[in-house]
């Protein structure tokens, strides 16, 4: 199968590269660029310089990395990028590696420098010419590294210095390659973003043509061009924003030619399948079709606790109804579903990235099914997702509603699953939802729900001793859902929230409140 939009982007004529080197902030790095009003694409470390050129970049950026250059495992990129007259920014490991390919020294600092840490500018032009470094001898950065360049290349500067004297960034003006010790894509380094402006716009002579409208008219010519003006496109839908955006993408690009499938699997939050029923079926051109396979689904997962193996049923059996559904309609040569990159980077289908969780979404369609894959979202993070969906037009009601997993409350559910304990959970859930709302803080938050736990603890209602489950409430904030910080609700607000889920839910026995972060948990608990 062929992977929309993971081809030629000849269409978006000026583009970034960064090869990732398996750094902790590479996607970050990536979500700046973009938000800076610049494509780019993350590749392998290891990508040819051949096809670099391909991509025709402005400018190319090397990323950080848990190795040191000195080890004899040590990644490195094609020597020749150095030679193809593309300006270059190494960040951390990427400044090792180019002071090191090109003739300087690194070696193990005597004193590594993690966390926040002074540094003064040496040399202002060009990633320091901004209002934000005016105080050149007081400016602060976020370090993590052991190694240091302890002599620069031939045809380098030292552009700053750390206060411990380390070189922080380096630049050779004439072939355009600098690099800078810290990290400017981190929230925690002051005017990190105004450095890689400066690289964008002074050294690569970057414009700001990325932009939710350029993508929809990308995006749009794309599917037009590959789908032809013949075929047809079958629309995975799920009820949540990705697969709604792509849902309209798909109807200015081919009307009536998409089929939308939504595969009701009993799953979803309390009445939200009637919501986006109705909203599909006044919104779309094309033909709507619903699954009701509520009944299928309980009894494929009946006694079936293990998390993965959930998902993995869950997964088979949505191919398997929406294949039986899609080869009833005729011929048809096209899937559009709507993956977006922390699908594809936590299945594990970036190399070197460990699968945290599979995505009946990403590599999970068999060969058989026929389809070729249209993901017109696959590069895009939840946040410009949003976005994409305002400049469609999509309501709020749409664009608003946090994410959710693909196999629903099954994995919201401690255990083995049941219509009861669905049932439980959908009303618990609810009366969060509506709590959190009603306080003015949906709009804050990435994700808040409920989860039904598998255990039991004795409680008092009335003059009785009761016996009954634990729910546990789940709220964070994100920017993206790599890395999430648990939400400080206000007490009374989950006061409220504890009094009507125990008064209201008879069997709930007790109400707690998950202060985890991610990581080290995940957002969701399977």
């Amino acid at each position: 199968m062929k992977h929309f939009l993971n081809e030629d982007s000849s269409s978006i004529r000026e583009k970034v590269v960064i090869l990732d080197f398996g750094g902790q902030y590479s996607m970050l790095i990536a979500r700046r660029i973009r938000e800076a009003g610049v494509f780019c694409e993350l590749l392998p470390y290891d990508t040819s310089w051949l096809e670099i050129e391909e991509h025709q970049p402005a400018g190319i950026i090397l990323s950080g990395s848990p190795a040191s250059v000195n080890d004899i495992s040590a990644p490195y990129c094609d020597p020749a990028i150095y030679r193809g007259g593309v300006p270059i920014l190494g960040i951390c490991y990427g400044m090792h590696l180019i002071a090191r390919e090109l003739g300087g020294e690194v070696v193990k600092g005597s004193r590594s420098e993690f966390g926040r840490t002074a540094f003064k500018i040496v040399d202002r032009e060009p990633l320091f010419e901004d209002d934000y470094f005016l105080d050149e001898t007081s400016c602060c950065a976020w370090m993590s590294h052991q190694d240091e360049v302890l002599e620069v290349p031939p045809g380098f500067g030292v552009l700053a210095l750390t206060e411990n004297n380390t070189i922080a960034a380096i630049g050779d003006k004439e072939n355009k390659i600098y690099g800078v010790q810290f990290h400017p894509e981190v929230f925690h380094t002051p005017g990190g973003t105004n450095v890689l402006k400066r690289f964008l716009f002074n050294v690569c002579g970057c414009s700001q043509s990325w932009t939710p409208r350029s993508f929809v008219n990308d995006a749009v010519a794309k599917i037009r061009d590959v789908v032809g003006e013949n075929e047809k496109v079958v629309c995975a839908l799920s009820g949540g924003v990705d697969s709604s955006v792509v849902a309209f993408l798909l109807d200015q690009a081919i009307a009536d030619r998409a089929i939308y499938i939504f595969v009701d699997h009993g799953l979803l939050r309390l009445d939200e399948a009637a919501q986006v029923i109705k909203l599909y079926r006044e919104r779309l051109k094309g033909q709507f079709i619903h699954v009701d396979a509520k009944k299928m689904f309980l009894a494929a997962l009946a006694g079936v606790t293990e998390p993965e193996e959930k998902r993995r049923i869950i997964g088979a059996e949505f191919i398997k109804v929406f294949k039986d559904k899609a080869l009833s309609m005729g011929d048809i040569a096209y899937l559009a579903q709507g993956t977006i990159y922390p699908d594809v980077i936590e299945s594990g289908t970036v190399s070197g990235a460990a699968i945290i969780k599979s995505h009946h979404n990403v590599g999970g369609l068999p060969e058989e099914l026929g389809f070729d894959l249209v993901e017109p979202l696959r590069e895009l993070f939840k946040d410009e997702v949003r976005l994409v969906g305002a400049e469609l037009g999509l309501p709020g009601s749409i664009l608003k509603r946090q994410p959710f997993p693909g196999p629903g409350l099954a994995v919201r559910i401690i255990g083995d699953i049941t219509a009861e304990k669905l049932t439980l959970l959908k009303q618990a859930d609810a009366i969060f939802r509506e709590e959190v709302y009603n306080a003015g803080l949906s709009e804050e938050l990435w994700q808040y729900f409920a989860v039904l736990t598998d255990v039991k603890v004795v409680g008092v209602k009335g003059d009785d001793r009761h016996y009954g489950p634990v729910i546990a409430l789940r709220a964070v904030i994100s920017e993206d859902a790599m890395t999430a910080d648990w939400a400080r609700l206000p007490h009374d607000l989950l006061e409220k929230v504890s009094v009507r889920i125990t008064g209201e839910i008879p069997d709930v026995a007790r109400v707690v409140y998950d202060i985890t972060s991610k990581p080290p948990g995940t957002i969701e608990w399977e």
